[in-house]
């Protein structure tokens, strides 16, 4: 009976290394498979429509590339908010500058801009003024004015469009409309809806 024992022991003894190194390789196998992977996706936090910031009583400029100033927009209050990356003002007050220097300026009780202030939507006794300036023909072109409930201004581009009841003064010319788009490149508008006009006419 000792002899079968001592059998026994040896033969456990001589297979306990490769039983033990079995073990161990399966556990390590278990851990790996259970183991998220260090780089693996990262599970990134909903973006809310918060505000990451507010300003009151601020100015913020943008200039172009040769250090000109671009746009200027002031106003009494803002939320800028990073889902949709806009700029939401209160007071809203806006110039912008074309290459030569022309000015634009934009006003209304509230305004919705993009990062770089070159779209403007305003609400609220919207004002849109474009200086009079001279065009490339020499011709003097009047100052107009825009005024609606609802502007929506590309500074770069120079244009204004509404879908709402527009006013529009050009020097001593009035015009209304329901609906507006203007190009002032192209010095084309397009006004639809209920159309009316009112011309002064020119004194010799």
């Amino acid at each position: 009976m000792t002899g079968l024992l001592r059998d026994a022991w040896e033969r456990f003894l001589l297979y306990f290394p490769l039983v033990s190194m079995g073990l161990l390789a399966l556990g390590t196998y278990w851990l790996v498979r259970s183991t998220p992977p260090a780089n693996g996706p990262v599970v990134q936090r909903a973006m809310t429509h918060e505000p990451d910031y507010v300003m009151h009583a601020f100015s913020v400029k943008t200039f172009d590339a040769a250090g000109r100033l671009k746009t200027e927009v002031v106003g009494g209050s803002a939320r800028h908010y990073p889902d949709t990356k806009r700029l939401e003002i209160d007071n809203i007050r806006v110039r912008g500058f074309d290459e030569l220097g022309r000015t634009t300026t934009a006003t209304a009780e509230h305004g919705l801009t993009n990062e770089d202030a070159t779209e403007v939507q305003l609400l609220g006794k919207a004002v849109v003024v474009r200086e009079a300036m001279t065009g490339t023909d020499g011709k003097v072109v009047p100052r107009m004015e825009f005024r609606a409930e609802f502007l929506h201004a590309f500074m770069n581009t120079e244009r204004v469009q509404t879908h709402k009841p527009v006013e529009i003064v050009r020097g001593k010319d009035r015009f209304t409309a329901d609906r507006m788009q203007f190009d002032n490149v192209e010095q084309v508008m397009q006004l639809s809806g209920r159309v009316r006009g009112t011309f002064t006419p020119v004194q010799n």
